[in-house]
């Protein structure tokens, strides 16, 4: 077992990738490491040979394979959708089945500046020998350009629109200006860009018209259906609990489905039998939420529940992830418990919890 505490998806799946190379029979586009039917089946799952490819997305098959033809073009990338929904998570899985490597990624801040986009200098260099390329420090951008392979650039819309217009350039042009060179860099075929996207988060930009044509924009939604969506948590949560060397007890399907069962109520604003109407809270209660609140419930039972998982393992970290507004949300949950938790008897032991922590 590696010491690193999360492998990127090229080293932790390398086996399934290295199985596929091995029976790709398709054309791949220029500087692709796998065809796009390949490439579909690393995320969607299925058959390699005598190797079995696990599903790394549980959703509809046509928003992948759009994705992934999209990004066999020369228009960019773009995953947008409410956080939680899996984004990064494809944009990671996307850039390892095609590059071979998913590292060149920029995260983007309200912080991220031009030159965290474009390039910047080493400054003993320049100061010492003036502007050349030997001075100059590659951003994960630009050395994606140079070798052919995709950047990812996360939460795009939290970078200022004056530096997201940096790319405008580069994804219509296919060049990266060094003006203080008299120069530029040209991509290389294989070249491409996934960014990924919301719009729920405070302190969001809007991209500009300009920007937005550059890409193609496929929206992953959260799961419509409870048995889908159970499925997913499951599964991440199950990986997850092995890296970290969790236990995971009997129970644990169990637990998931109620834990979303409340989830999906309180984030549809209404009872599953459509009889109750409810407030819902400020936070979105997004799947990668429930699959954190689980790990959370599972680490607490490990540690300090005899390696039981029970509501009370789970409360403290449920009502983490329903009362972001200390005030607005503990209403929200408040009535909730008592308009529909406190009535059903097989959730008693939530119902409990909850209060009391409340």
């Amino acid at each position: 077992m590696s010491d690193t505490l999360r492998q990127p998806a090229e080293i932790t799946y390398a086996d399934e990738i290295e199985a596929l190379k091995a029976t790709d029979d398709q054309p791949k586009p220029e500087g692709w490491e796998l065809s796009p039917q390949a490439v579909i089946t690393y995320l969607m799952g299925g058959k390699a040979g005598g190797t079995e490819i696990s599903a790394k997305y549980v959703g509809n098959r046509r928003l992948i394979e759009t994705a992934v033809a999209t990004l066999a073009t020369d228009r960019a990338l773009l995953l947008l959708g409410v956080p939680g929904t899996a984004k990064s998570w494809v944009s990671e899985h996307l850039a390892a089945a095609i590059s071979g490597k998913s590292t060149r990624v920029i995260q983007c801040t309200a912080g991220t500046d031009e030159n965290q986009v474009r390039y910047s200098w080493n400054y003993a260099q320049l100061l010492a020998h003036g502007p050349s390329r030997e001075a100059l420090v590659p951003t994960p951008l630009f050395r994606a350009m140079e070798d052919g392979k995709l950047c990812r650039l996360e939460e795009l819309t939290r970078m200022g629109s004056d530096v997201q217009d940096t790319l405008i350039t580069v994804l219509s042009e296919k060049m990266l200006p060094i003006p203080e060179l008299n120069d530029a860099v040209f991509a290389t075929r294989g070249f491409n860009v996934i960014a990924t996207a919301n719009d729920r988060d405070k302190g969001v930009n809007e991209l500009s018209a300009a920007l937005k044509r550059r890409f193609n924009v496929v929206v992953l939604p959260l799961p419509d259906d409870m048995d889908e969506e159970i499925a997913i948590v499951s599964k991440r949560v199950g990986e997850m609990a092995r890296s970290l060397d969790l236990p995971a007890p009997k129970n644990v399907a169990e637990e998931v489905t109620r834990l979303l069962a409340i989830f999906r109520e309180l984030r549809s604003g209404e009872t599953v039998d459509g009889k109750t109407t409810l407030k819902k809270p400020s936070g979105n209660l997004s799947t990668a939420e429930a699959i954190a609140v689980t790990i959370g419930g599972l680490s607490h039972a490990a540690f300090f529940n005899n390696g039981k998982l029970t509501a009370d393992s789970l409360a403290p970290n449920v009502l983490g992830a329903i009362v972001k507004d200390p005030v607005q949300d503990k209403i929200v949950l408040e009535e909730y418990l008592e308009t529909v938790l406190k009535k059903r008897r097989d959730y008693a032991d939530y119902y409990h919890s909850l209060t009391e922590l409340v």
